[in-house]
C-alpha cells in the first residue's frame, strides 16, 4: 500500500488541506465500521498472534510445555498487542492531541493544521474502540475469564519515567509530543507486523491494515505539526527535544519483556524467567520494530538528521538478522 507522502509529495500546507477534504472518504470510521462491528467467522484452529512476532516462539523450553498453554500465551500476546497500542492511544497520542488543540504548543495555530488534528483525533479514538471490540471477541471465542494484571506497556511506563524526571512543565510537554510524534510516524510499522500475517485470525490482521491505512495519513500530519513547534521553540527547547528523541525511539520499538514474563507466568509456563532471559538479546536485538524510515523523513524535515544520537543502522542491522525483519 502506498503511504500518503508517497502519493501527496512532500509534506507541507496543500498536503494538510488534501488530506483534510479527503477524511470523509478515507478514514475507516467512516468507511470500513461494518468490517470490524460486523459478524466474523473464528477458526479455533488458527493463531491469536503471530509466533514469528514472539520472542521465544521458537525457545525449547517454551516449545516443550503443554499445548494448551502455549496457546493460552499465544492468544493472550494478542490481548497484549491491542492492549500496547490501546494504552498508547488513550495515554500518550489522545492526551497530545488535546494539548494542541489548546494551543499548549507554540506555532499551532493554522486553521488546516487545527482541522486535521481534530479528525486525526477522531480517527484515534475510535481506533481505540476497534481494538477494544477485537480483544473482547477474542476472549469470548477462547473462553478467556482471567488475564495478568500487567499494568503500563513499556512505551507508556518509559515516557512516565521521562516525564516525572523532567524538571519543568514545558519539558513534560515536549516529552509527550515527542512520544506522539515517534509514534504516529513509525506506528504503520508495527501494525505491519500483524496486518500482512497469514497466519493468525482474518479480523486480526484486518483490525491492524484499517489501523494502519489511517495512521498513513497521521503520519504526515505529525511531521507538519512538528514542524511549526520546532520553528517556535528556543534553543534550550530544541536541544531538549534532539536530546530526549532517542529515548522516544527506543521506547517506541522496544518489545516489552515484562510483560511477557507476566504472561508466561500467568499462564502457568514453567521456566518462564530463564525462558525470557535466554530470549533477550543485545543494545538493538531487543527491538521490535526496525523500520527507521519515517523518523528519519522527519529529522530531515526538522534539519536535525545528524544531531540525534541514535545508531538506527546498527538498529536496523539488527532487525534484518532478527524475526522482526
Amino acid at each position: 500500500m502506498a503511504t500518503i507522502e508517497e502519493e501527496t509529495g512532500p509534506v507541507g500546507p496543500s498536503t494538510l488541506r488534501r488530506l483534510a477534504a479527503a477524511w470523509p472518504r478515507r478514514a475507516t470510521v467512516r468507511t470500513d465500521m461494518d468490517k470490524v462491528t460486523g459478524a466474523e467467522a473464528y477458526d479455533p484452529a488458527l493463531l491469536d498472534y503471530p509466533l514469528a512476532l514472539m520472542p521465544f516462539g521458537e525457545h525449547p523450553d517454551f516449545q516443550g510445555a503443554p499445548e494448551d498453554k502455549r496457546r493460552l500465551v499465544n492468544t493472550l500476546g494478542w490481548i497484549a498487542y491491542n492492549e500496547r497500542v490501546v494504552a498508547a492511544e488513550e495515554f500518550v497520542v489522545n492526551p497530545t492531541f488535546e494539548k494542541l488543540g489548546h494551543a499548549v504548543y507554540p506555532g499551532v495555530d493554522r486553521f488546516e493544521v487545527k482541522e486535521i488534528v481534530r479528525q486525526s483525533h477522531i480517527d484515534e479514538v475510535w481506533h481505540t474502540y476497534m481494538h477494544m471490540l477485537g480483544m473482547q471477541r477474542t476472549r469470548e471465542a477462547r473462553g478467556i475469564t482471567a488475564e495478568p494484571d500487567c499494568g503500563h506497556p513499556v512505551t507508556n511506563r518509559l515516557l512516565y519515567e521521562a516525564r516525572d524526571a523532567a524538571g519543568e512543565r514545558w519539558e513534560a510537554d515536549l516529552l509527550y509530543l515527542l512520544w506522539t510524534t515517534v509514534g504516529e510516524v513509525s506506528v504503520n510499522a508495527f501494525l505491519d507486523l500483524m496486518a500482512r500475517d497469514t497466519t493468525v485470525q482474518p479480523m486480526h490482521a484486518t483490525i491492524a491494515r484499517l489501523h494502519a491505512r489511517d495512521e498513513s495519513a497521521h503520519g504526515p500530519v505529525m511531521v507538519e505539526v512538528m514542524k511549526d513547534v520546532f520553528v517556535h521553540l528556543d534553543s534550550r527547547q530544541r536541544d531538549f527535544f534532539v536530546r530526549s528523541l532517542p529515548a522516544g525511539i527506543t521506547a517506541f520499538c522496544a518489545e516489552d519483556f515484562d510483560w511477557w514474563l507476566q504472561v508466561l507466568e500467568f499462564a502457568g509456563v514453567r521456566k518462564a524467567r530463564d525462558i525470557v532471559e535466554d530470549s533477550r538479546g543485545g543494545p538493538h536485538a531487543d527491538l521490535l520494530v526496525t523500520d527507521f524510515s519515517g523518523i528519519l523523513r522527519m529529522l530531515r524535515e526538522l534539519g536535525v538528521e545528524d544531531r540525534v544520537e541514535f545508531d538506527f543502522a546498527g538498529a536496523a542491522a539488527a532487525g534484518t538478522s532478527g524475526r522482526a525483519a
